[in-house]
């Protein structure tokens, strides 16, 4: 089946403007606020986690 991009970005389009209303202020900053935490939480776990297979090798 051949991939249609009118299709793709209708429904793209359409989905983003039936979500768009029901969006809130509060709800996009937590959601900020939650990447932002699960990103350091991530990062600082694979530096943990070098730096014990680092000491582990030697």
């Amino acid at each position: 089946m051949e991939a249609n991009i009118s299709l793709k970005t209708g429904t793209a389009a359409g989905t983003l403007l039936s979500i768009l209303p029901n969006l809130h202020s509060e709800d996009i900053a937590k959601t900020i606020i939650l990447a932002v935490l699960g990103a350091v939480v991530s990062f600082t776990a694979t530096l943990l986690l070098k730096m014990l297979t680092k000491t582990n090798k030697k």
